[in-house]
C-alpha cells in the first residue's frame, strides 16, 4: 500500500491561515466603514452649515418683508403721506407756512 510521503501539515496551520484572512478581511472592511463615517460626517456639518446660513438669510426676508408690509400699511394712510410730504417734499397745505431753523 502506499502511504503519503508528504509533510503531514497541522490543522493548527490551516486554522491560522483562515483566522488571518478573517481578520485582514475584516480590518479591511473597517477601515472602509470608518472613511465612510468619516466622510459622512463632514457632509453633514457642510450641510448644518449651509442650513444656518439659509435660516439666518430667511429670517433676514421675514424681518424686511414685514417692515415692508408696515411701511405699505402706513403709506395708505393720508396723515402718514402728509408727513412724508412736508418732511421730504417741503410740500404743504394751503395756507401752511413752512418754518425753517437756521443755523
Amino acid at each position: 500500500m502506499p502511504t503519503h510521503t508528504s509533510a503531514a501539515t497541522p490543522p493548527s496551520v490551516g486554522a491560522r491561515r483562515r483566522l488571518k484572512l478573517l481578520l485582514i478581511v475584516v480590518v479591511l472592511f473597517m477601515g472602509w466603514a470608518g472613511y465612510t463615517l468619516i466622510t459622512q460626517q463632514h457632509h453633514t456639518a457642510e450641510r448644518i452649515s449651509q442650513l444656518s446660513e439659509v435660516k439666518s438669510k430667511l429670517l433676514d426676508a421675514q424681518q424686511k418683508n414685514q417692515s415692508l408690509q408696515e411701511e405699505i400699511q402706513r403709506l395708505n394712510d393720508p396723515e402718514y403721506i402728509g408727513q412724508i410730504a412736508r418732511k421730504e417734499q417741503g410740500m404743504g397745505l394751503p395756507g401752511e407756512m413752512p418754518i425753517q431753523v437756521g443755523k
